[in-house]
C-alpha cells in the first residue's frame, strides 16, 4: 500500500452507486472523505454522496442503517466488517442499499487521509484526485459477505458461551439492583401507575414511533428518551419527560427542553456526561450502574411503579444482543427477565393496539347524531315550528339570489 506514483487500476470496478458528485475524475465512486473512528459520531456530519471512512469491527445493524440513512456514496472500513465472531447484520444492509464496502484497509488510512479530501473508490483501492493509492483492502460483495456470515454462524457457540459468562458476572455485580432496586435514584417525574415509553435510537425506531401514535395519544405515557432517543422523540413531535444516558448523543437543545435529566454513571460513581449537562446550566442526577443506559431506564421505570413499559428501538432477540458485540448486553437480557410481562416491545403494541375510536366509527357516530336530531325535530310540534322558520329563511335566501342575478 504505497503512496508513491500512479498505479495501474485493477479490472474490477465498483460503479453500483453514483451520487450527485461532479468531482469523479475516473472510474469507480467519488466523493468527499469524512473520517471518524466512531461511526456514531461520524453519522452526525455525513452528507449525501460522502465517502465514510470508519474503524468499526463487525458493523452492526444500527450503524449500517445510519450510514444508509445518510446516503453515503461508499464506506471504507479500517477494520474487518465481519470478524467471524458472530453473524453481524451491517455489511448485508450496506450492500443491499447499493453502497460499496471497502473492507479492512488498515488504520493507517486515518494518518494518510484528511477530512474533506476528494477521494475515489475504485475496486480494491481508495485513491486521491491524482490517482495516488491511499489505502487498499477487500471489496466486499454479496458472495464474500455470505461466505463470511456462514463462517460466523458456525462459530456462534463460542459467542453464546461468552454471553452466558458475561451474564453470570453481571448478575453477581448488580444483584442488589436487579433484585431489590438498590441504587435507583429518586426522580421528580410521576411514574407510579402510568405507562412508560422508553425510546432508544435503535432498530426501526422511526417506524415504531409512527405506529404508536394512537397509543401515545390515548394513554399519554411517560416519555423517556435514552440518549439520542430523546432527539427521536422531539423529531416525532413529542416532548420527552425524562432523558437518561451518558449524554454522548443527545443534542444541546433537547437537553435544555425542560425534561428531567438522569446521567448514567459508572459503577464507581464517575459520570463523564455530567460535566456537559452542568455546562449547559441543566440540573441532573446520576444513576451509577454497570448496565446499559436503556436497561437503567427500564429498571428505574419499574422501580418507580410503572404499570406497563413499552420499548422502542431496544434489543429484543439473541441476534440483536450479539449484534452489538458488547458484554453489556448481558444486562439487557437480565433486565428483561426482571421486568417480565410488564415490558412490551413496540412492535407488539402497534400490532395489537388500535385506537379506541376509529375515524370511520367517529364519522358514523356524528351522522347518526344528526339523523336523530333531525328526526326529533320532524315529529315534535316545536321542531316543526323551527323547521318552518328555517324553510322561510331558505326561501328568502333563494329569492335574494334570483333578484341578484336577474
Amino acid at each position: 500500500m504505497g503512496s508513491s506514483g500512479r498505479e495501474t487500476m485493477p479490472d474490477m470496478r465498483i460503479g453500483t452507486l453514483r451520487r450527485g458528485r461532479t468531482q469523479e475524475a475516473g472510474p469507480g465512486v467519488g466523493g468527499t472523505a469524512r473520517l471518524d473512528r466512531r461511526t456514531k459520531n461520524l453519522t452526525k456530519r455525513l452528507r449525501p454522496g460522502d465517502i465514510a471512512v470508519i474503524d468499526h469491527v463487525d458493523i452492526d445493524r444500527v450503524s449500517a442503517d445510519s450510514l444508509v440513512g445518510c446516503r453515503v456514496a461508499a464506506v471504507v472500513n479500517a477494520a474487518p466488517s465481519i470478524s467471524g465472531r458472530y453473524p453481524n447484520l451491517g455489511p448485508e444492509i450496506l450492500l443491499a442499499a447499493g453502497i460499496p464496502l471497502l473492507d479492512d484497509v488498515g488504520r493507517e488510512v486515518f494518518t494518510r487521509l484528511k477530512e474533506g479530501t476528494p477521494v475515489r473508490l475504485d475496486g480494491t483501492q481508495l485513491l486521491d484526485e491524482e490517482g495516488t493509492v491511499l489505502a487498499e483492502g477487500i471489496a466486499q460483495d454479496d458472495a464474500s459477505v455470505a461466505a463470511a456470515m456462514a463462517e460466523a454462524k458456525a462459530g456462534l457457540s463460542v459467542q453464546l458461551e461468552a454471553f452466558a459468562a458475561n451474564t453470570m458476572e453481571y448478575m453477581k455485580r448488580e444483584r442488589a439492583l436487579l433484585l431489590d432496586g438498590v441504587g435507583v435514584p429518586d426522580v421528580i417525574t410521576a411514574i407510579d401507575g402510568r405507562h412508560v415509553l422508553v425510546v432508544v435510537r435503535g432498530y426501526d425506531y422511526k417506524e415504531d414511533l409512527a405506529a404508536l401514535r394512537p397509543y401515545i395519544r390515548d394513554y399519554r405515557p411517560v416519555l423517556i428518551g435514552v440518549d439520542g432517543g430523546a432527539d427521536a422523540l422531539v423529531e416525532a413531535g413529542y416532548s420527552p419527560d425524562m432523558i437518561i444516558g451518558d449524554m454522548d448523543s443527545v443534542s444541546d437543545d433537547v437537553l435544555r427542553s425542560g425534561a428531567e435529566v438522569v446521567v448514567h454513571a459508572y459503577a464507581d460513581g464517575r459520570a463523564p456526561g455530567l460535566a456537559r449537562v452542568q455546562d449547559l446550566g441543566v440540573e441532573a442526577i446520576t444513576f451509577p450502574a454497570s448496565a446499559t443506559s436503556e436497561d437503567i431506564a427500564m429498571l428505574l421505570a419499574d422501580e418507580k411503579g410503572a404499570r406497563l413499559i413499552v420499548a422502542v428501538g431496544t434489543h429484543a432477540t439473541l441476534v440483536e444482543f450479539l449484534d452489538k458485540g458488547r458484554g453489556g448486553m448481558a444486562s439487557t437480557f437480565l433486565t428483561r427477565l426482571r421486568l417480565g410481562g410488564k415490558l412490551v416491545d413496540a412492535k407488539g403494541v402497534s400490532r395489537l393496539y388500535r385506537s379506541r375510536i376509529s375515524t370511520t366509527a367517529l364519522v358514523v357516530l356524528v351522522l347518526a347524531a344528526f339523523i336523530a336530531i333531525g328526526s326529533a325535530l320532524a315529529v315534535s310540534a316545536v321542531g316543526q315550528v323551527y323547521l318552518g322558520l328555517l324553510l322561510d329563511q331558505w326561501n328568502g335566501f333563494v329569492f335574494w339570489l334570483e333578484n341578484l342575478f336577474s
